[in-house]
């Protein structure tokens, strides 16, 4: 069953000594289109800081009510590296990141995760790169991260291949590989229009100048879309999806 991320936005997070803030976003990868990070409000555990938590830190998306449950003591959340929210994450950082919880790097490997589907901690762990010897050719530069904030991307208009139709309202995600799989889109009017699903697999490009998701599909196909079109005034719940 997939679940609606904008759902989880306040939800409590509790470490295994206690909790530790709550759900303020999530930051996804826009090219393999999935959750890379939890981004926790510490409240007043941490005044003033925001946290970073990956998915190696859930294992599978669970929930016990509204609170999500993290396999880190509040010590080593204390201690992690700190982001600045306000600039974008560097690979430098997520390097960094990683390290410092002896998790595996999942942009190196040929699979969701890496060498895994899941976000598991079964893998041997990556190794720190050795620093280059006299006379050796420094190591390429890692590349850009393609991190972006849902919160951000929320709203964002949807282009059709043959116009604008709509825009975004929420993501829907598989709990086990945190994988967004259908974006959900509201079309027609804002407060009483209706919502479809589109494939992330059909999404084109993001366009974050323009703040537009484009989409190889027409509005007539957006439109007759079977997967499930829900009418706002029904009151359906997509959570059921």
């Amino acid at each position: 069953m997939l679940r609606n991320l904008t759902q989880l936005y306040g939800d409590k997070l509790g470490a295994l000594d206690g909790e530790v803030g709550h759900v303020k976003d999530f930051y996804f990868d826009d090219q393999s289109w999935t959750v890379r990070y939890v981004v926790a409000d510490t409240e007043t555990w941490l005044p003033g800081r925001q946290v970073l938590l990956s998915p190696y830190a859930f294992g599978r998306l669970r929930q016990a009510g509204k609170l999500l449950l993290v396999n880190l003591s509040r010590n080593q959340i204390d201690s992690s590296p700190s982001i600045e929210t306000h600039k974008p994450v560097s690979r430098q950082y997520e390097e960094e990141y990683h390290r410092y919880y002896g998790w595996p790097f999942y942009w190196q490997g040929g699979s969701l995760w890496g060498r895994s589907d899941f976000p598991t901690l079964e893998l041997t762990v990556v190794p720190p790169q050795s620093e280059p010897t006299a006379g050796s050719a420094s190591p390429p530069a890692p590349p850009d991260a393609h991190l972006r904030s849902t919160r951000a991307v929320a709203g964002y208009h949807l282009q059709a291949s043959d116009g604008v139709m709509g825009h975004v309202c929420d993501y829907l995600v598989d709990p086990h590989t945190w994988e967004i799989r259908q974006l959900l889109i509201k079309i027609g009017h804002r407060f009483s229009g209706q919502e479809v699903q589109i494939p992330t697999s059909q999404i084109e490009r993001i366009s974050y100048d323009q703040s537009t998701v484009f989409v190889r599909m027409t509005k007539a196909e957006v439109e007759r879309d079977p997967a499930v079109r829900l009418a706002l005034a029904t009151g359906a719940d997509s959570r059921l999806l």
